[in-house]
């Protein structure tokens, strides 16, 4: 198993079949909500099975100095076998090479256990995201 950076076109539409699967059909978050112009000024990761499919993304960005990771996600029958944790580690990494030294995330109320599992630490209240329950998360990396 292996997390890269987007590098070229299949590597960008094998993230987007897999953000599809997981948020557009599993999670049913509009279309228009889930690809936005963000994407194109958006840090790619793709995570492939050692048969070289695609199995989790996700997306970085700057903003404000700091690293903004967004759109987590891995197929479901591939959860708990830490593509997650792959992807973020990944991330941290690439975030820390460019010098940031905080990341932030909107976490699926779901998904807080995990990421509070990477010491990451909750932060104000829930609010609604694809009318889906989501709570900001810190991190200093």
């Amino acid at each position: 198993m292996k997390c890269i950076i987007a590098n070229c076109q299949k590597h960008f539409y094998d993230q987007v079949i897999v953000r599809s699967k997981v948020f557009l059909i599993e999670q049913k978050v509009p279309i228009e909500e889930e690809i936005d112009f963000l994407d194109c000024e958006a840090t790619q990761f793709v995570v492939y099975d050692d048969n070289d499919r695609p199995i989790g993304a996700a997306r970085f960005r700057i903003v404000n100095n700091i690293g903004k990771v967004e759109r987590v996600c891995v197929l479901k029958e591939y959860r708990q076998q830490g593509v997650g944790r792959l992807i973020m580690n990944t991330i941290e990494e690439h975030a820390k090479a460019l010098g940031i030294k905080e990341t932030m995330l909107n976490a699926q109320v779901t998904a807080i256990p995990f990421y509070e599992r990477l010491g990451y630490k909750a932060e104000g209240e829930i609010f609604l995201d694809a009318n889906i329950e989501h709570r900001k998360m810190t991190k200093k990396i």
